[in-house]
Order: structure tokens, then C-alpha cells, then sequence
């Protein structure tokens, strides 16, 4: 029996932030390639149950992206910048069509840990502790863990 890996989501007490780390059993080229290939974003991003088109990519720094989620027939619209694409990190914003004020800052970092082990620390920074506590509520921790979960199956099936 294997043991479900999940990611750590930690609440900053101080500032608005939302801190996720988990690790993967992959080089970090291949997280930085899940993140911003659209083909392969597409497949693992969000809960199970969910599908996702995407209708704008441009990962480089400086470039911009969209994306619609669909769950139950609902779709659900997101965009954002990339303001950083490089080795190692990269640095977006990120805004829920639904809330179109709450624009939240995200800094990626992948981290060789050797042995093809990388760690995937993100950081949100969202615009108000309202705004984090909602997020931390909407079931953000299971569309995480969902999503790395269909990315982790990828890695191991050797599609990214």
C-alpha cells in the first residue's frame, strides 16, 4: 500500500500569504516544464472531476495566460502574467475571473533536493487576510492535492 504524498498549506499569521510545499519525485526542469507547457498545465491543474481549456499561454517573462475550468458544467475563469520564467522560478499573478479585485502575487520555486527529488515551495500573496481565509475555505487544498497528484502519476508515466 502506497502512502498518498499531500502538499503542506500553512496560513502566514502575519501577512495575507499562503505558503504550499510538497515534494516530487522528479527534476525540477520537469515541474518548470509542467507549469509551463499549456498542453501538460492542462491535464494535471485542479481538482479531479475537472477539465481545463486553455485560451492563452505565453509563459516567458513578461508573457500572459487564461484558462477556463470546468467542473459540473460550470466554468470557472482565471488569469494572469508571468512576470519571471526561469530555471528554478517563476513569478505570476493570479486572478479568479469571479473576483476580478483579488489579484494574488505567486512565486514558484523548484528546488533540487539531488537523487531527482525536487521541492515545489509556492508562495501566494493575496491582497487582504478576507481574501486568503476564502481561498483557504473554497477547497483549495483538494484541488491542490488533486492536481499534484495527476502531475505526480504524469512524471511517473513519463509524460512530462
Amino acid at each position: 500500500m502506497s502512502k498518498k504524498t499531500e502538499a503542506a498549506i500553512k496560513a502566514d499569521p502575519d501577512v495575507p500569504v499562503i505558503w504550499t510545499t510538497r515534494d516530487f519525485a522528479a527534476k525540477p526542469e520537469q515541474l518548470l516544464r509542467a507549469h509551463t507547457d499549456p498542453e501538460l498545465f492542462a491535464q494535471w491543474v485542479g481538482p479531479d472531476g475537472t477539465s481545463t481549456r486553455i485560451e492563452q499561454w505565453d509563459a516567458r517573462t513578461g508573457g500572459s495566460w487564461r484558462y477556463v475550468s470546468v467542473h459540473d458544467g460550470t466554468e470557472y475563469g482565471f488569469y494572469g502574467c508571468f512576470h519571471e520564467v526561469r530555471p528554478g522560478r517563476i513569478v505570476q499573478t493570479f486572478t479568479f475571473e469571479g473576483d476580478p479585485d483579488g489579484v494574488t502575487l505567486e512565486t514558484l520555486w523548484f528546488e533540487d533536493l539531488g537523487d531527482g527529488r525536487t521541492r515545489l515551495r509556492a508562495q501566494s500573496l493575496v491582497d487582504s487576510f478576507e481574501s486568503r481565509d476564502a481561498w483557504l475555505l473554497s477547497g483549495m487544498e483538494s484541488g491542490v492535492n488533486d492536481g499534484y497528484a495527476k502531475l505526480e502519476r504524469m512524471i511517473a508515466d513519463g509524460a512530462v
